[in-house]
């Protein structure tokens, strides 16, 4: 099997995988750099040059893994989409708005390059997007060689899945995002257990981050209560940065069954950007699948509000509440972004952090700074003390490094290549991997280069 990483900037962005097992050639995700702009945002395709590609596997609609889509289908028309009911349900509404994002960003800074792609191109490819069903193998053939793909349900969000491949007596497995932690509003990971695979395609995120053993997913909510109560009690406002795909629902929801259970004071919940819309998909997936706990009633519960349109840096909203906002990494211009500037300024307030964040992103750089530092928003021309609460809360969707780690050990496979992770994380998998097992061959593949195993 030849595996070619087509993300030219490395780490985690534009997530795509060119895979050559004997007949077959094959991508596995195809997304997009939230960090660049323009052309520097989607994988290098020009190693696909004069391949014939069977098909592409999505494991979950993400936009690091799924931004390109609409690209590399252009370049290749016949090539089929595969990916979970889930993620066919969600895919499209993903891709229009991030042609939405494109064409606002084209207007505000002139990138002529912008939308990559347009609406009526997402419509035409989705007649190419094919479902496949969690647990279920389907097969392949070419050149008299059959392949078998089977998703596993991979928790981290609605319709992720790790991908199992068996292939001329061989096994091989890609992880995908995932997440073995059950959520408030979606099961845990249900990898296939006792069995063996004779390479793994680990993703690595959380590799530099060492959860302290009393940090447990249900204290750390219990704790974010905490935090919202004693918040509210000092008159001040919480501000939650979240992921418009997974971790707001599952925000919305832990707020909601609090109430029910008086954890926290009645206020006003607002909530805005494009979770909303995804919220909608997530009650139609919870009805046809039951493979996600969230419907519509949460939202009519909290009597969920829409935040002010306009604020301005330095000066609190007037209505005292809990903000529910994207993005997740309080990336410039976003909803989040613009409150976190209006609410900095007053110890009162908090800031909670309930993912991850890149360290170079706006909420990765709040972060790292401490109290009484100054703090610059660019987009904003606006700089203050921090004087705020700034929390982060162990909330992940993707996988404790240990977790993972016991997982690819248990599968004793010959061969592990590291992906989805940022070099500090790479290499604390390389070293715990082969302490695990000194004849384990770990490869950590450079952008662009093509690696060969058994």
């Amino acid at each position: 099997m030849r595996i070619t990483d087509l993300n030219k900037a490395g780490g985690i962005g534009a997530n795509s995988l060119f895979v050559e097992l004997g007949a077959f050639q094959f991508i596995v995700d195809s997304g997009l750099n939230p960090k660049e702009t323009g052309g520097n945002t989607i994988p290098d395709f020009s190693a696909l040059e004069g391949a014939e590609i069977n098909f592409i596997v999505i494991t979950h609609c993400h936009l690091d893994h799924i931004g390109s889509l609409p690209i590399l289908m252009r370049k290749h028309p016949n090539a089929h989409a595969f990916m979970s009911q889930s993620s066919q349900m969600l895919i499209e509404r993903m891709l229009h708005n991030s042609c939405n994002v494109m064409t606002r960003q084209r207007a505000e800074h002139n990138i002529e390059e912008y939308p990559l792609f347009t609406h009526e191109e997402v419509d035409r490819i989705s007649d190419r997007f094919e479902v496949l069903p969690f647990g279920k193998s389907v097969a392949f053939i070419e050149d008299e060689q059959t392949m078998e793909l089977t998703l596993h349900a991979a928790g981290h969000v609605a319709g992720a899945g790790g991908l199992e491949i068996n292939h001329q007596g061989k096994r091989r497995f890609f992880t995908g995002d995932v997440l073995f932690d059950k959520q408030q509003t979606l099961p845990g990971a249900k990898f296939p257990k006792e069995r063996t695979f004779d390479s793994i395609i680990l993703e690595t995120t959380r590799g530099e981050t060492e959860r302290p053993k009393d940090k447990t997913r249900p204290k750390e909510i219990a704790r974010l209560l905490e935090t919202i109560t004693a918040t509210l009690h000092r008159g001040g406002s919480v501000l939650i940065p979240v992921f418009a795909l997974g971790r707001m629902q599952e925000i919305l929801t832990i707020l909601n069954n609090a109430r029910k259970q008086d954890l926290i004071p009645t206020c006003p919940i607002f909530g805005a950007g494009l979770g909303m819309a995804i919220a909608d998909h997530l009650d139609q997936i919870s009805k046809r699948t039951g493979q996600v706990n969230f419907t519509r009633k949460t939202i009519k519960e909290l009597r969920l509000k829409r935040p002010p349109r306009k604020l301005t840096p330095g000066k609190e909203p007037a209505v005292q509440g809990i903000y529910i906002l994207s993005s997740g990494m309080m990336v410039a211009r976003t909803p989040s972004y613009g409150l976190a500037a209006s609410l900095i300024h007053q110890a009162r307030n908090s800031i909670c952090f309930v993912g991850y964040c890149d360290p170079s992103t706006p909420g990765g750089k709040l972060l790292e700074s401490g109290p009484g530092e100054t703090f610059v928003f660019e987009t904003l021309d606006y700089q203050t003390t921090i004087r705020a609460q700034i929390d982060r809360f162990e909330m992940s969707g993707h996988a404790d490094r240990e977790e993972l780690l016991n997982f690819a050990v248990s599968a004793k496979p010959k061969t592990i290549v590291l992906t989805h992770g940022d070099i500090g994380a790479r290499d604390w998998f390389a070293k715990a991997l082969m302490e695990s097992n000194p004849k384990l061959t770990v490869i950590d593949p450079k952008p662009l280069e093509t690696i060969e195993i058994e």
